[in-house]
């Protein structure tokens, strides 16, 4: 898949204000040439600011990672970002209540955040979102009277994406000094016929799709990552944390704090338990199912530690790190 000999042919966007400190220069780039035939998805290269001051790198990263989240899902999803996390997310009937079950996921982080939606925003989600400070927003398109709303506050800025498709990147580039690392970009999606209940208990149907719709939004919260759901509204995340149990402490006290009821929520995992002590933990605060990719030599004793507890636990066979 990959040749001896890459040529990267990049065309500048615009200058930013400034890089990912105030100090350090940057620009914007796209690619100019068919090598990763990325000229058709939906994608922020591809995107319209319509209004507000101009991105930083910061912003430019945190809507990447925003747009990446929303076009996983089908039905109306809107998913708060903050640092390339996301602090909160959540699927509803409509864009309103998706944005206000996914600010309250984590309404202290998500102060000066970027929202990212998978619908037109309307008059009524503006209203919404107006009397909070967002940085920027990215979603398909805005209607007339949501741009009347929102273009009252001159600082936000907001990203026209048109239709947002679900197709992805092919490759993934990472820099390191002296040169880059190029791999296939994760574009591994979940469906239950890839799950294995491992436990005596099965996850009920509630659980199950709650455990899917976290596993996609775990997919961009970096590693060691733990999400916890409930009735697919994240009320808790864990991120970038140097151990797994570390990770869940992070999300349950997260949630402690947002005044959720913990009690009958799922848990998805971006790797394996390594001990049963994150299970024993989940237990006593009420989580009643599990997600994680399995893996570890001491696999059954999470298993074994699930059925003491009574809680289901589902192997899906993938683990997904993001450094």
């Amino acid at each position: 898949m990959f040749d001896d000999e890459i040529i990267l042919k990049l065309r500048k966007i615009k200058d930013l204000r400034y890089g990912e400190n105030w100090h350090q220069k940057a620009a914007f780039y796209s690619f100019c040439n068919d090598l990763y035939d990325e000229k058709n998805i939906t994608s922020l290269v591809n995107s319209e600011q319509i209004h507000g001051k101009e991105l930083s790198l910061t912003n430019i990263l945190d809507l990447d990672s925003a747009l990446g989240v929303v076009k996983q899902f089908d039905e109306p999803v809107v998913v708060v970002i903050k640092h390339t996390n996301p602090c909160g997310a959540a699927c509803a009937d409509n864009i309103t209540e998706a944005f206000e079950k996914a600010w309250a996921g984590d309404s202290l982080s998500a102060f000066g955040s970027v929202v990212g939606f998978n619908r037109k925003v309307d008059e009524k989600t503006a209203e919404k979102m107006s009397k909070r400070f967002i940085e920027c927003v990215i979603a398909p398109d805005f209607d007339e009277d949501a741009l009347k709303i929102l273009e009252k506050k001159k600082n936000i800025r907001l990203i026209k994406t048109g239709p947002v498709g679900k197709e992805n990147p092919k490759i993934d580039i990472k820099k390191v000094s002296g040169g880059f690392i190029v791999q296939e970009y994760d574009n591994r999606s979940l469906e239950k016929k890839d799950l294995k209940v491992v436990t005596k208990k099965n996850p009920s149907e509630k659980e199950l799709e709650s455990l899917l719709f976290a596993w996609k939004i775990l997919k961009f919260v970096k590693s060691n990552a733990i999400v916890l759901a409930k009735n697919k509204q994240v009320i808790g995340v864990g991120a970038g944390q140097m151990s797994r149990i570390d990770a869940l402490k992070s999300a349950l006290r997260k949630a402690k704090e947002m005044g959720f009821d913990i009690k009958n929520a799922v848990l998805a995992s971006d790797s394996f338990f390594p001990f049963r002590d994150a299970v024993d933990m989940a237990s006593e605060n009420g989580i009643t199912s599990i997600m994680q990719p399995g893996g570890s030599i001491r696999d059954q004793e999470s298993i074994d530690a699930c059925n003491e507890h009574g809680i289901s636990m589902i192997f899906n066979g993938v683990r997904c790190f993001r450094h």
